[in-house]
């Protein structure tokens, strides 16, 4: 076996890679099995469910004959009709038990295929036949991977039939049937009328019932918590001998990770092997680790395909889009209530998630992406405009004057937008700075907007640029009690971060206001904050 390393291509196994110890979680799956449950895994992409699959595949092979298969690459044409699916699922779930490592008996394996199976009634009578004196379990992977699914449902509901008469005693099949996917099963018929793939004729009359209502339900959690980073970084450390304070690392990955778990292996392979950092496995590391995982968006690497998604998902549901906005770059509250049917599917593909009853995006990396995404979109939206900002004047010897960019801001901003843009400056003037800012920082720098202290009337903007890092608080206009607030607020927040050093920039819509621009440091309860009002 050669040198382990951190995995992010495929399906990760111990023997290869560094990873998670996974196997409390596998434990608890191995249960439903023994239960005799049907479940699926409804997790967003890249979130380990072939892993986890895999790990289970070799923990249950002794004592179940497991077959395990995925839909990826079987190919639209598998899916045209009764015949050509049950064809295809035979002969996948042959190869699967001649492939296995447990070595089930090869004329078993054989016996899966039968000519004479062309419709679903005889493949339920085979698997009755196949079934019998024998646990079987079933795993398929990536079951939403093809484009119309209506033959998939009929499979599934011939499952689910057979499943209610195993309980009644009047028939044999599998053990366990497990479906890992990013689309809840539960709601496959739903997905395809809402795209069109039944036709109006069709949906006429069509009850909207699910076809695998017999599951059971699937609550792990499966993002990795620093206590499982830090069992990751144990075993390397035990290999390389880094010194590092595995603790503060695993904190440092998680802060910007969230614990989605192909983003933690990323950030992992990156601190390992890009030469450089160094090997920095530090929280500077993580930081810089994360600055080089957005740089590598538009590259070959792993990463581009997990954004890329996140692209299309905002670009092809306008809702989730308008959510997102509102959430990210407006500080509205949304509840995470999964009855909303926006909020269900973004977090069904990983964008949101639960934090103490509120929805907010999952993870800082992804916070950094789409706020990059939004300050692109505006910035190519001619009709609201924008201020380009001059690097020379901002950055000397390698080192960002905030002072100045705010400075240089303010004058531009006041210069170019008058009272009739009022009420889109009152929405989009955090925007405005966010357009402003991304191409000055672009390459050395990233910014990412602490969600969970947003609000309406305030946005805390963390800004990395170098070894420098500036806390920006923008805000508008609410009064002088209210800016005497703020000064408290930013004071706070500076302390909660260890620096004394802060930035408080204010929208003033006012039509008595003066008119020149407020921008000047003052002292406030321990920290020192430049505060500038425009």
């Amino acid at each position: 076996m050669g040198k382990r390393r951190f995995n992010t291509t495929g399906v990760c196994a111990p023997a290869y890679d560094y990873m998670v110890d996974i196997s409390g979680r596998v434990d608890a799956v191995r249960k439903m099995v023994d239960a005799g449950e049907y479940f699926a895994i409804n997790r967003p992409r890249q979130y380990g469910k072939t892993t986890l699959l895999s790990a289970l595949a070799r923990g249950i092979s002794q004592n179940y004959i497991c077959a395990r298969v995925s839909f990826e690459g079987l190919g639209d044409e598998s899916f045209e009709n009764a015949a050509v699916f049950c064809d295809a699922l035979m002969s996948k779930i042959r190869m699967a038990l001649k492939r296995s490592p447990a070595g089930y008996e090869p004329a078993y394996a054989d016996s899966w295929m039968d000519s004479s199976v062309s419709d679903f009634k005889r493949l339920g009578e085979h698997i009755t036949k196949m079934c019998q004196g024998k646990k079987v379990v079933l795993l398929i992977d990536e079951v939403d991977k093809t484009s119309d699914n209506r033959v998939f449902i009929h499979f599934i509901g011939l499952l689910r039939d057979k499943f209610l008469s195993r309980k009644e005693g009047l028939d044999d099949t599998f053990q366990s049937v497990i479906l890992a996917s990013v689309y809840d099963i539960r709601n496959l018929k739903v997905k395809l009328i809402s795209e069109g793939v039944y036709s109006a004729s069709e949906r006429q009359g069509r009850p909207l019932n699910s076809p695998w209502n017999i599951a059971a339900p699937f609550l792990m959690d499966m993002s990795f918590h620093p206590n499982d980073i830090a069992g990751m970084l144990n075993e390397y450390e035990a290999d390389h001998a880094t010194g590092m304070d595995v603790a503060r690392v695993s904190d440092a990955i998680y802060e910007y990770t969230g614990g989605y778990p192909f983003l933690v292996s990323q950030i992992c392979q990156i601190l390992d092997e890009d030469s450089a950092l160094l090997h920095d496995w530090t929280p500077r590391g993580a930081r810089n680790a994360a600055k080089v995982l957005l740089n590598q968006v538009n590259t070959e690497l792993g990463a581009n395909t997990l954004f890329d998604d996140i692209s299309k998902t905002l670009e092809s549901h306008h809702d989730i889009y308008e959510i997102i906005y509102d959430i990210l770059i407006l500080g509205k509250h949304w509840n995470y209530i999964l009855s909303n049917p926006t909020i269900q599917r973004a977090a069904m593909f990983g964008i949101i998630k639960n934090r103490d009853g509120a929805a907010i995006v999952s993870n800082r990396i992804f916070e950094i992406y789409i706020t990059d995404y939004f300050s692109s979109k505006d910035s190519q939206n001619r009709s609201r405009g924008h201020i380009t900002g001059y690097r020379e004047d901002i950055i000397h010897n390698g080192r960002f004057d905030m002072e100045c960019c705010l400075r240089k801001f303010a004058g531009l901003f006041r210069e170019i937008y008058s009272e009739n843009k009022r009420t889109f400056i009152e929405e989009h003037g955090r925007m405005l700075f966010l357009v402003y800012l991304k191409p000055l920082i672009n390459g050395a720098g990233f910014y990412h907007i602490e969600s969970q202290l947003t609000d309406q009337r305030r946005m805390d903007l963390v800004v990395d640029y170098g070894l420098d890092q500036f806390i920006i608080e923008l805000k508008l206009w609410y009064g002088e009690s209210a800016h005497e607030k703020a000064y408290e607020q930013l004071a706070g927040y500076l302390r909660s971060k260890n620096v004394t050093e802060g930035y408080l920039m204010t929208y003033d819509f006012r039509k008595d206001k003066k008119s020149d621009i407020r921008a000047e440091w003052i002292e406030w309860n321990g920290a020192r904050i430049f505060d500038v009002t425009l």
